[in-house]
């Protein structure tokens, strides 16, 4: 899934560039790091990318490993579930008795072999229970950042990580994420989803059932290789999560061996970014004195900070962000202020 904004990485991430196509970390983008890692593993047969109008070209000129005709476009951006059930469509009709997996484009994945050992573990449940199965990540400490997955410690598929599902959790409060870390049986929800396409058409049908009249009319316009958009646009926006994981029984989670970061925020490239002798990160040009525990990421020209601690410093050749690291998700709001007061010149 490569159709998001990445909006917290302002001023990076802008419409034409965001954050899935950003050398955030190392030399390549997020999503073309998250298509070599799959295209390393033996078991899987072929990658689809599905994104938007807008992005599709530049996708096209930029990644490579992907065939053209497995970038599928949506007209228009609808929240997850539909973007995987549209994924699903094209599936299906190359193959029926497939199996899926849906990864985000700009997640930081470390430990490839972990991470194939726990996509096979997440197939064997997929195919053998005919589940949906998610991959959870072992949380490190109390985040409210991530939606949560409470799992049976009890479950006879233990042998493979895998255990059923109690229920999901939206993005808790802090004293509600502290409860989750000591009650020991919540993980992290990464976002990553693997199933059967029969399965996936099946519990949509039974718990997004709008959804799935839809699909199924998109899905005669594609053997047509007819438009779909007036269809699409009568699809309510909807998150996989709460349309159909929430809801739906016969949910397994694996837990995942590697380690693991949405990358959602600034404060997350800090994270996982080495540090200087005063905890300071400094990418590109620019130095920090008598300072602790900042982010510097200056590309063309030279930043200093004296004095200061916790902060993001961002340039761009057109823009400056200053920020305190605890206020990283505020970004998204100045994104909205630039919206609104119709900077398109710097979104």
């Amino acid at each position: 899934m490569a159709g998001g904004r990445g909006t917290r990485f302002w001023p990076s991430s802008r419409i034409e560039n965001p954050k899935q196509l950003l050398n955030i970390v190392g030399d390549t983008s997020m999503l073309q790091m998250t298509v070599d890692r799959l295209k390393k593993m033996k078991n899987v047969e072929d990658i689809f990318i599905v994104t938007g109008e807008d992005l599709a070209p530049k996708i096209r000129k930029l990644i490579s490993g992907i065939k053209p005709n497995n970038i599928i476009v949506e007209p228009s951006g609808k929240n997850t579930a539909p973007a995987i059930g549209l994924a699903a469509l094209h599936i299906k009709n190359i193959r029926q008795d497939a199996v899926m997996g849906v990864f985000p484009a700009d997640h930081l994945i470390v430990g490839y072999q972990k991470f194939a050992r726990t996509v096979r573990s997440a197939i064997q449940l997929a195919t053998k229970n005919g589940s949906l199965v998610t991959i959870g990540i072992n949380p490190t400490f109390p985040s409210t950042a991530y939606g949560y997955i409470q799992y049976d410690p009890n479950s006879p598929e233990d042998h493979l990580n895998g255990y059923s599902v109690k229920t999901f959790a939206e993005k808790p409060h802090k004293k509600l994420a502290i409860r989750f870390l000591k009650s020991g049986d919540f993980l992290w929800n990464g976002g990553m989803f693997i199933w059967k396409t029969s399965t996936f058409f099946e519990q949509i049908e039974a718990h997004m059932p709008d959804l799935s009249n839809q699909l199924r009319k998109i899905e005669k316009r594609i053997i047509q290789k007819q438009d779909f958009t007036r269809l699409w646009n009568n699809i309510d926006p909807e998150s996989v999560d709460y349309g159909l994981m929430e809801n739906a029984n016969n949910i397994y989670v694996v837990k995942a061996e590697f380690e693991w970061s949405d990358l959602g925020s600034w404060e997350a490239v800090y994270d996982v970014s080495p540090k200087s002798k005063g905890k300071n990160v400094i990418r590109g040009e620019g130095v920090v004195i008598d300072g602790h525990n900042n982010l510097i990421q200056s590309n063309g020209h030279f930043t200093a900070v004296i004095g200061a601690d916790n902060l993001v410093v961002v340039n761009t050749k057109d823009a400056t962000l200053v920020v305190p690291r605890d206020k990283v998700e505020d970004v998204k709001a100045l994104v909205h202020y630039l919206e609104k007061n119709k900077r398109n010149d710097l979104l």
